[in-house]
């Protein structure tokens, strides 16, 4: 199996590139945020290279990073996610926005991607929800106040405050994450209207 390829780009297509090892061009299927971080044609690059070997083909999946890699094959464990949406989602999105969308729950980041409806965006979210918050940046609190929103189990002046942020036109993981963040500088026994405020600050920075 091809692990890794270093070697001059050759050429790039509509979601692909041809990178020279020694003489061997190499066929490569990217990202378009992996293509565009990579040089221009003449110029040395280096691909993290996943092999996806079938009956009738062998095809090349390249990636900038490690990361980038571990999430197109997290990815793939969703049914109904093949190589194609995979690439479409990691071109959308970087793997730590990835991460921090599937572990806020925030389906409607994940449906930027073309190809990806509202129910796949909610199995990704549904499915992954337990390798995220490893690849993420989200405050482990923030975390578990969107799953407990999600679940209905948020009452009192924290629900009434996601529930006023969310009518001034704030989605509802950015508002979870304001009022969580609001809530840990206010302490548990904050206010509807203090938690408000504070919430529209750490919505302002």
């Amino acid at each position: 199996m091809i692990g890794k390829l270093k070697g001059i780009i050759d050429s790039y297509g509509e979601d692909t590139v041809i990178l020279d090892v020694h003489g061997v061009g190499y066929l490569v299927h990217c990202s378009s945020r992996t293509l565009q971080a990579l040089p221009q044609p003449g110029e040395a690059a280096t691909l993290h290279i996943e092999t996806v070997v079938r009956e009738d083909m062998i095809r090349l999946f390249g990636f900038a990073s490690t990361g980038e890699q571990q999430w197109f094959n997290i990815l793939l464990s969703v049914q109904g996610v093949g190589q194609k949406v995979a690439l479409a989602i990691l071109s959308t999105l970087k793997p730590s926005e990835l991460a921090n969308a599937i572990a806020m729950k925030d389906k409607a980041a994940i449906a930027r991607t073309s190809g990806v409806g509202p129910k796949l965006a909610e199995r990704i979210c549904v499915e992954l929800k337990d390798k995220a918050p490893a690849f993420g940046s989200v405050d482990p609190a923030v975390v578990k106040l969107a799953g407990e929103l999600d679940e209905g189990r948020v009452k009192g002046p924290v629900k009434d405050a996601i529930s006023a942020l969310i009518n001034l036109g704030y989605g509802q993981p950015q508002a979870a994450a304001a009022v969580a963040a609001a809530a840990a500088a206010l302490g548990e026994a904050a206010e509807t209207g203090a938690l408000i405020r504070q919430g529209l600050r750490e919505l302002a920075k």
